[in-house]
């Protein structure tokens, strides 16, 4: 096992786990870099759109009084990740975290330009001059490119990737921009070209409370120790031949460099590396597979594990109800908001040809590209009239507009008024009040 404070030089290897990681990451990679090429009625088919203040959501609009219906499927995201780390360990860690994807990335370029594990451990020694040299630069250029389009494509959620490549390519970027892509392009290449295992190691708050989600029962990555152990040749050891022959390959091919065989550990992902290099090894000797296995520490001790137990049903609990508020919020949804408040300065003013006058401030936000503009009516007051703008455009600057309404004094103190908004098919009702004299 090499020391935790050197260079990890990952040997790559192929089998049934790596085969199922890379049918889980490449679509996921499909969608991050194709996803925000894709536009549905002319608009992206996902963008957070922080100046119009609104997130499109395949098709969906939402605001900011939306963000319940967000924190539904946050809420049901969660608990599916604390079902899938109770039920199998740090999948999510080994087969779909971005930091692992792209730090597998990085890894094939690495072994493209520098060679295989063993020679990049045997080069990492000597001088760097020669094709040494020529081969690092083309590596970490490798590096920059992927980065640099993984930053491009990152932003491309934020800013229409359309607008935002037209930019590039016309030298028309703002400075903060160029200053976010070039730290979102160094922050990739630092965590997936040089930090690597660290973050898996020592950042990812993920590893830290995996245990206490996982249990007795929990499939994991495991080390048969019943079966291994002791170590080592069958003539050294005395032992059964389908033991661990001391080979080191789990320890090489493990992309945070940890020993599976010491047990259960922060580090440890679940990608299923080792399980895949361990049955190659098995095959060759003509030994039984599964020395280092998917399995339970109850399976191990030779014991059943259920495969449904109480924490885990709540956590599918959990994640179903997340599911179903966010269902509901989608039904319930509106593309139109209206807010009507009133001027904090005075409760009323008399005119000076004898009309009483409230003053209010409205602000109208529209979240959906076909509610351009939306009109103010007063409802059912003909007493009243309202004073303002009758109609608004809706290109959400959060600005709000002065109205007032006048009329004679009434002989109620305070009158409840319906305000109408309507922008196309859809029309608001709000209520707000007139204050009149308590002796007019």
């Amino acid at each position: 096992m090499q020391p935790n404070n050197s260079k990890i030089h990952v040997r790559l290897t192929e089998g049934r786990f790596q085969n199922l990681r890379r049918l889980i990451s490449f679509p996921l990679l499909l969608a991050f870099f194709g996803l925000v090429w894709i536009q549905h009625e002319g608009q992206p088919l996902l963008l957070f759109d922080f100046s119009e203040r609104r997130i499109i959501l395949f098709g969906y609009y939402f605001a900011w009084q939306d963000l319940y219906i967000l924190s539904g499927l946050l809420i049901a995201a969660a608990a599916l990740l604390f079902t899938l780390a109770m039920a199998w360990g740090r999948v999510w860690c080994g087969f779909a975290c971005p930091q692992s994807i792209w730090t597998w990335l990085f890894l094939r370029i690495e072994q493209w330009t520098e060679g295989n594990s063993r020679t990049r451990a045997k080069n990492s020694n000597l001088p760097l001059r020669g094709m040494r040299l020529f081969r690092r630069i083309n590596k970490h250029q490798g590096w920059l490119l992927l980065a640099a389009f993984t930053s491009l494509t990152f932003t491309g959620y934020f800013i229409p990737i359309r607008e935002l490549t037209a930019q590039i390519i016309n030298l028309n970027l703002s400075p903060a921009l160029m200053v976010w892509l070039g730290m979102m392009t160094l922050l990739t290449y630092l965590n997936a070209g040089l930090v690597r295992e660290q973050i898996c190691l020592h950042a990812c708050p993920y590893s830290r409370f995996q245990g206490v989600m996982m249990d007795d029962d929990t499939q994991k990555v495991s080390y048969d120790y019943v079966r291994g152990e002791p170590r080592g040749k069958q003539e050294a050891t005395q032992r059964s031949p389908s033991g661990c022959i001391d080979c080191t390959l789990c320890v090489q091919v493990c992309p945070t460099g940890i020993d599976i065989r010491e047990g259960m550990q922060a580090g440890c992902i679940d990608c299923g590396a080792c399980i895949d290099v361990c049955d190659q090894v098995m095959s060759k000797i003509e030994q039984p597979k599964g020395l280092i296995r998917f399995a339970s520490e109850r399976q191990l001790s030779g014991q059943k594990s259920p495969i449904l137990r109480p924490r885990l049903a709540g956590y599918l609990l959990i994640s179903l109800m997340g599911v179903a508020g966010a269902v509901y919020g989608l039904a319930s949804k509106q593309d139109l908001t209206a807010e009507v408040r009133r001027e904090r300065g005075e409760l009323f003013r008399v005119q000076g040809n004898g009309q009483l006058c409230n003053f209010y401030r409205i602000k109208v936000e529209g979240f959906n590209p076909i509610l351009e503009t939306v009109q103010v009516d007063l409802l059912n007051y003909p007493a009243l009239e309202l004073a303002g703008p009758d109609t608004l455009l809706l290109d959400n600057r959060g600005d709000w507009v002065a109205y007032r309404i006048c009329g004679k004094p009434q002989g109620e103190r305070v009158q409840t008024l319906q305000l109408q908004f309507t922008a196309g098919p859809v029309v608001l009702n709000r209520q707000t009040t007139f204050i009149s004299p308590s002796n007019p």
